[in-house]
């Protein structure tokens, strides 16, 4: 009797799959007619768009006078949900909850959580997971109740005297800030421009903490899960990982280079200019209006370059990651010199190579085709404020020139595949190619006659 063989799906499809299947599960809760203030539902579209902005935590936004105003209690629920689920990501929070009545996981959800997480090996992943749902929700509650004063402040100024309200909307703005998902539930579409030290509207205790945490919540939840356990373990710089060297060195890199630009090309105090290179890197807050940047060119390259290159892996955040940007330097600086690419002693692997480089190629391609796209449909957005959106959706970052509600349907959903696209990662969607990954083989254990091709 010839034995019936099970075809196995590819681990990249099913998380595809799982991806859209939350958005569009979001999407079906958003649009409710009582997700809406007014009433009557969002539309197909519109809650689409808040749905894949929520999972892919970007914080783009179409709400014309943003969440606080237009959304119910129920609705931002569900918004705090859905950026949850998209900074941890659904197979992270399942098998956690897996693990906790006592299940085991198997060799194919160890294998789909590893490429989830972007792990190269099946090792300690349960332990892993514990450790990064115990560091996420210890970070948020605990600045939530940091914040809880800022909030309450701005709510008396507004002639809402609510401590509850207060820590409703601080909560929010933890899980906002952790996942680098960048909405907020204030009363306007102007972020946090009222917490910006040169705004006056609040005191400079309410304004210095509340921005102190939202930086360290966002560079917490950017850095990596990874980066973050191997600190906590090791404690001392000889004892890190090679990964984590690079990734602490290129972040504190672009910090400290975007703040110093954006302090000397634009009319920003030292606090603004910090937030705004932090919030830069996927986070999606900000303290000064972005529509700004149009009169700094200097700053408004560094924050589109600050956001096309990201967080790092293994975060809430978005991207290209930073170890991408990193690699391709190393590669660089190397072989300008004859040599293999190599740092603090280690060699770099050829297909780590070989993927920086697939993925920068492709990130610039897709960035390119969008913009030019969206400037087909709508010419008159014009061309600095298309960019920026295009590489605010591709890096889920959320940062936006007061164009987003101006968007038409099909521009909508061209930013909604480029949040999917962004967040889900380039090599995750063109690794679904790759019909070899069940037995790892490459077509590299081929030997094929070597010929020239003329380059540069």
């Amino acid at each position: 009797m010839k034995k019936i063989r099970r075809k196995s799906i590819h681990p990249y499809i099913l998380i595809i799959l799982t991806f859209i299947g939350t958005i569009l599960l979001g999407t079906v809760f958003l649009v409710m007619p009582f997700a809406s203030k007014s009433g009557k539902s969002f539309g197909f579209v519109d809650s689409l768009f808040m749905s894949t902005s929520a999972v892919c935590v970007t914080g783009l936004s179409v709400m014309e006078n943003g969440l606080g105003l237009d959304m119910t209690i129920y609705g931002k629920i569900v918004m705090a949900i859905l950026m949850e689920i998209g900074g941890l990501s659904i197979i992270t929070i399942t098998i956690f909850f897996f693990n906790i009545i006592g299940g085991k996981i198997g060799v194919r959800s160890s294998f789909l959580l590893r490429e989830s997480l972007n792990q190269a090996t099946l090792k300690n992943l349960g332990t892993l997971v514990k450790n990064i749902m115990v560091i996420s929700f210890s970070i948020q509650i605990i600045c939530m109740f940091i914040n809880w004063y800022p909030f309450y402040e701005y709510l008396k100024l507004n002639g809402k005297d609510s401590l509850i309200g207060a820590l409703g909307m601080s909560a929010f703005h933890s899980s906002a800030s952790f996942n680098n998902a960048g909405f907020d539930i204030l009363y306007g579409s102007e972020s946090f421009v009222d917490f910006s030290s040169k705004a006056g509207v609040l005191s400079n205790l309410s304004v210095y903490t509340l921005n102190i945490t939202t930086m360290f919540m966002i560079f917490t939840g950017g850095i990596g899960f990874i980066v973050i356990q191997d600190v906590i373990a090791k404690k001392r710089w000889k004892y890190f990982n090679l990964h984590t060297k690079v990734t602490l060195i290129m972040t504190f890199t672009l910090i400290l280079l975007g703040a110093l630009i954006i302090k000397f090309t634009c009319d920003m105090s030292w606090l603004d200019a910090f937030f705004t290179s932090i919030t830069s890197r996927t986070a999606g807050f900000q303290t000064v209006r972005m529509s700004g940047l149009q009169d700094a060119p200097g700053g408004y390259v560094t924050v589109i370059l600050l956001m096309f290159i990201g967080a790092s892996p293994c975060s809430t955040g978005g991207g290209i990651k930073t170890t991408t940007m990193a690699v391709l330097f190393i590669t660089i600086f190397n072989f300008a010199r004859g040599k293999k690419a190599r740092v603090f002693q280690r060699r770099l692997e050829y297909d780590q190579i070989m993927k920086a480089f697939v993925l920068v190629n492709v990130a610039i391609m897709l960035v390119f085709f969008s913009t030019f796209i969206v400037i087909l449909i709508q010419p008159e957005l014009g061309l600095n404020k298309v960019l920026f959106e295009v590489i605010s959706a591709f890096s889920t970052t959320g940062l936006s020139m007061g164009i987003t509600t101006s968007l038409n349907v099909s521009t909508r959903l061209i930013m909604v595949a480029l949040m999917i696209f962004g967040r889900l990662g380039i090599l995750t969607v063109i690794g679904v190619l790759n019909r070899n990954w069940l037995n790892n083989k490459t077509d590299r254990d081929i030997e094929f006659i070597k010929e020239s091709v003329t380059v540069g």
